[in-house]
């Protein structure tokens, strides 16, 4: 099993009278909060020790939660509970570069040797053949600098969970492989792609990426649960702890083993543009829903957003933006992962009904257990933006 595994996973990926099985949230009852509620607890039965799920529409929402969200203590997930998003910050930073599109200060078909001369070079990376676009769209080539963390292994990640990473040594750690295939001619998730972008953000702008998404996403929109933790292993509270099973090193097959705590870590090894926001289901969905109905970015630049390529394992990839089937139509979405939580959400076209869901761990499988189909979000999105009820 590659190192990459966990992340990759997780892209691609009723109340009951048992034990650690938590009750929904006291308020009015449904045939679909029903459904909401059978999704998490069949979740937590296949192996995730938590499970919590919003789902917010024009008329209201509906809030479930199942199993814990501290094993040691057996307390359930906290209602509105902080997490990693992981990727899912990704969307935040593509619609900031693509308000600076708007305001004519960048350029999607801009190359990135013309705002970072020279960063993208050797073994054949080339910073005059890559575009912002390419970047934002995972079609630059580029190699993952993730491939070359040791943060995969148990004994890896408890060696360098608190290392810190900075966005030019992820960089160069990208470069120092061949690119995966020639720009614009094929498809491939590579975090690099994300930390170029946020370093190009910063030549553009002369204030930080963090500052910029800041002050064009997070304080517009009142996202007030949302913050960057910079290189903090801690989340804010409240929170729920964070867990993982590594592959039992020389299992063959692949064996995964205990339940590793692995909440505290330094979230942003490579600058953090590629996936270190803090959050919660509530902003997760202000944010889904203001960005697809057209309180982010003019209708233009949502259109780019949407414009999409094949994304083999995923569906079809716009610029941070993932277009996904569900049963009553296709619908928006980005998931993430990092170690000890994985973020699932989708929203339909209109922007009227968002759900996100956190787990509070990254391999949220029982062990030996065939991971479904879909992934572990498939049916939970699904029920909760085409459901009625």
């Amino acid at each position: 099993m590659k190192r990459t595994s966990v992340i990759a996973a997780a892209l691609c990926v009723a109340t009951v009278a048992s034990p650690g099985l938590a009750t929904a949230a006291p308020d009015t009852a449904s045939p679909l909060r029903t459904t909401l509620q059978r999704d998490a607890d069949a979740l937590v039965v296949g192996g995730s020790p938590g499970v919590l799920v919003e789902l917010a529409t024009a008329d209201g929402g509906v809030k479930v939660r199942s199993g814990h969200g501290d094993l040691r203590t057996r307390t359930p997930m906290p209602w509105n509970g902080h997490f990693r998003i992981a990727s899912f910050s990704k969307t935040f930073l593509a619609a900031t570069m693509l308000q600076l599109v708007g305001e004519g200060r960048l350029s999607l078909a801009d190359k990135v040797d013309r705002w970072l001369p020279g960063v993208v070079s050797g073994n054949g990376n080339d910073g005059r053949a890559i575009t912002v676009r390419q970047l934002l769209q995972h079609t630059s080539g580029l190699h993952d600098y993730m491939a070359e963390l040791d943060i995969f292994t148990e004994k890896g990640f408890l060696r360098h969970r608190f290392d810190r990473l900075s966005a030019a040594d992820a960089v160069k750690l990208a470069v120092g492989k061949a690119p995966d295939f020639a720009p614009g001619t094929s498809w491939g998730y590579s975090n690099t792609n994300y930390v170029l972008a946020g370093l190009v953000t910063e030549k553009v702008t002369g204030r930080s990426w963090q500052k910029e998404v800041t002050e064009r996403i997070i304080r517009p929109l009142g996202l007030r649960e949302t913050s960057f933790p910079y290189t903090s292993p801690f989340l804010p509270a409240p929170s729920m702890r964070g867990y993982a099973r590594f592959v039992v090193e020389g299992s063959n097959p692949p064996r995964l083993g205990r339940q590793v705590d692995v909440t505290l870590m330094n979230p942003a090894m490579g600058g953090g543009a590629d996936g270190s926001l803090n959050s919660t289901t509530e902003d997760g969905n202000k944010f889904l829903r203001a960005l697809m109905s057209g309180k982010v970015l003019e209708p233009a630049l949502l259109a780019e957003m949407k414009k999409t390529v094949p994304a083999p394992g995923l569906g079809a990839y716009g610029l941070g933006l993932v277009r996904t089937a569900g049963s009553c139509g296709d619908y928006w979405s980005h998931h993430g992962a990092l170690p000890g939580f994985l973020t699932g959400n989708g929203v339909t076209e209109d922007g009227r009904r968002s759900v996100m869901v956190s787990l509070n761990s990254s391999t949220p499988y029982n062990p030996g257990a065939e991971p479904p189909e879909g992934g572990p979000f498939a049916s939970v999105i699904d029920h909760a933006l085409c459901g009625r009820g």
